[in-house]
């Protein structure tokens, strides 16, 4: 737009009036009942809101998701670099694992590995052929948090291994033809061409699942792990106040969903930046090839 050019002027119609008013309404009225209907009890939400057991669910919540976010990331690596391999029997086995846990419900992944002793009640480690080897008992070494963490962990690996192949799929396909040209290796074509172009499109759907797992960790309070929400519950199960410890709950999720938002609004922003700029002036090869930098 030229400098001296006046910006458009939006013309409110009826209709957006109509819109506010209703909004405005709506808001009044969730608002009334929220001062008015004593059975909120906010005197005893804002009792228990800060109590400690209730902030080391909290604090338990965020390693959680800080773990299982590592894990599943590096998972998630490995799985998408499988997906997008020219041989066939790697790219099924991937694929399978993506199918199988996007395909079956979180929870019962987590109930099956909390109870995964069942079936492998004992595991021995060893070396292959020899009577070199340890007995481990799987009841001892899998306690719930274990349990919860591998069950996360595998679970986002699967949807983040398709925002990756994504990622990997965003890459203009020329760039890729002429590294082969120029006679790169696979992992130096992932690591000089392919993941820094691909970059843009992965951050911002990753933040996405950060949020994402940090408010599926609520699903581990089955298993009896002391998170958030568990630790809501084991207070209510003792005062019988279920209505205001679930409202406590329920804002913290909300406090730390809208602390992750903000700085996943700035990558976001950030990287829409970049990916409009890698488009418009894309890698050049003979300054990587030079160990230069990426234009």
């Amino acid at each position: 737009m030229d400098a001296t050019e006046k910006p458009r002027l939006h013309r409110r119609g009826w209709l957006e009036y109509a819109a506010w008013t209703a909004c405005a309404l709506v808001a009044a009225g969730v608002a009334h009942t929220l001062i008015t209907n004593e059975n909120y009890q906010w005197d005893v939400v804002a009792k228990y809101f800060t109590t400690s057991t209730v902030l080391r669910g909290l604090r338990l919540t965020i390693v959680l998701t800080v773990v299982v976010m590592f894990f599943g990331t590096i998972l998630a690596m490995g799985v998408a670099v499988m997906r997008a391999s020219s041989i066939r029997p790697v790219r099924l086995l991937a694929s399978a694992y993506i199918t199988f846990f996007r395909g079956t419900p979180v929870l019962v992944q987590l109930i099956f590995w909390f109870n995964i002793a069942a079936l492998y009640p004992n595991i021995a480690i060893g070396i292959p052929f020899t009577d070199v080897s340890h007995g481990v008992d799987v009841n001892k070494l899998l306690s719930a948090t274990t349990a919860a963490i591998i069950g996360l962990s595998l679970n986002v690996a699967a949807y983040l291994a398709e925002i990756i192949r994504g990622g990997f799929a965003s890459v203009d396909r020329g760039q890729i033809e002429a590294a082969d040209s120029l006679g790169m290796s696979s992992a130096t074509k992932l690591r000089r061409i392919i993941i820094p172009q691909a970059m843009p499109t992965i951050i911002p759907a990753t933040g996405n699942q950060v949020i994402g797992m940090f408010k599926e960790t609520s699903l581990v309070s089955v298993l009896g792990v002391a998170e958030l929400l568990q630790s809501t519950q084991l207070i209510y199960a003792r005062t019988y106040q279920t209505i205001p410890l679930l409202i406590v709950a329920c804002l913290w999720y909300l406090i730390m969903t809208l602390a992750l938002s903000y700085p996943q609004s700035l990558i976001e922003k950030r990287y829409s930046t970049v990916r409009s700029r890698v488009s418009n002036q894309p890698v050049i090869l003979d300054d990587v090839l030079a160990g230069g930098e990426a234009r």
